[in-house]
């Protein structure tokens, strides 16, 4: 079983926003969807640019790169267009109460 870190509280992520958190060394990008959340490693295949600084497409469940226009399927990291061709880490996200909690590997 993983390490498990809180990222926030669920209000504190709109739906169809995204926000990058920095845990244990690891840089996630947490998308909220409606009453679900996206935990994905917050930094693009193709460069080094933040997804939590993304645009969230809410009816495909993607979020595109903010420097190149990359998408990015937010339940498996695989990406969905050019220029990125390797997938991006996904992580596993429980709801404990009010609070949202990333297990990370």
């Amino acid at each position: 079983m993983g390490e498990r870190k809180v990222l926030c509280r669920r209000d504190e992520v709109v739906s169809g926003e995204a926000r990058r958190f920095d845990v244990a060394g690891t840089r996630i990008a947490l998308v909220r969807i409606d009453d679900d959340f996206y935990a994905i490693g917050d930094r693009c295949s193709h460069e080094d640019y933040s997804l939590g600084e993304g645009e969230v497409w809410v009816d495909e469940c993607e979020i595109e790169c903010p420097q190149h226009g990359s998408m990015f399927d937010l339940v498996t990291g695989e990406p969905r267009s050019f220029p990125a061709t390797t997938p991006v880490p996904v992580f596993e996200v429980e709801i404990e109460g009010d609070d949202v909690v990333v297990v990370l590997p």
